[in-house]
């Protein structure tokens, strides 16, 4: 009866181990912040898209959008993020300024079905705090 108690105990033991160490890692890679250099083992951008539409007269801060995010497209993620800027004044027929409902200068983030709106965060930021808004950028890419 002591034998059957004490192979119960190692076994109980072990399996709470071995869930308990499951749990620990997956909770460590979830949380674990990707580092630049590391970025696209954490990320799949192949599917990203970045569409910052505009008007075809342009303030400081419009063009300090498309600046600051071709900036971080190129140098975290070289180049492999496609970037379209479309004048909607002179590009009234673009399909996506309809798919997308467009009616004023918008910077989108697109992986599929997901669509990211980061406007209000662009013309904050890209002028007065461009890191903030490369963080903003890579935190929106690393997790749509």
């Amino acid at each position: 009866m002591k034998k059957v108690i004490f192979v119960s105990v190692i076994l109980l033991f072990t399996g709470l181990s071995s869930v308990f160490a499951q749990c620990c890692s997956s909770a460590a890679a979830a949380t674990a912040p990707c580092t630049e250099e590391v970025q696209q083992a954490c990320t799949d951008v192949s599917n990203v898209e970045v569409i910052y539409f505009h008007a075809t007269r342009r303030c400081a801060t419009c063009n300090a959008v498309e600046e600051v995010t071709k900036e971080v497209l190129n140098d975290v993620y070289e180049n492999k993020i496609k970037f379209t800027s479309i004048d909607r004044e002179q590009d009234k027929k673009n399909k996506l300024i309809k798919k997308h409902k467009i009616n004023g200068q918008t910077l989108l983030i697109i992986k599929g079905d997901k669509v990211v709106n980061l406007t209000n965060d662009a013309f904050m930021y890209a002028r007065t705090n461009p890191e903030k808004l490369k963080e903003k950028l890579k935190e929106t890419i690393n997790s749509i």
